[in-house]
C-alpha cells in the first residue's frame, strides 16, 4: 500500500498534488486542475481549509538525493 507523501520535486505550494499524483501514479497536472475545479465549485472555503490542514498533516517525502556534506 502506498503512502502520501508531500512531493519535493513535483511541488507548486507545498507538494500536496503531486504528492496525490505520485501516489496515484498519474500526472500532476491532472490532479491540479481537478483541485482548481473543485474549488470553484465549492468555493474557496472549504478546499483551502482541507488544503492547508493537508500541508501541516501530510509529511514531506525526503529526497533519494544524496545531500551534500556540510562546509
Amino acid at each position: 500500500m502506498k503512502k502520501l507523501y508531500r512531493s519535493t520535486t513535483d511541488r507548486k505550494i507545498a507538494g500536496i498534488c503531486g504528492g496525490l499524483a505520485e501516489m496515484y501514479d498519474v500526472d500532476p497536472l491532472a490532479v491540479r486542475l481537478v483541485a482548481i475545479a473543485l474549488l470553484l465549485v465549492t468555493g474557496l472555503f472549504p478546499l483551502t481549509v482541507v488544503y492547508l490542514l493537508a500541508w501541516w498533516l501530510v509529511p514531506r517525502r525526503e529526497s533519494s538525493f544524496p545531500q551534500p556534506p556540510p562546509a
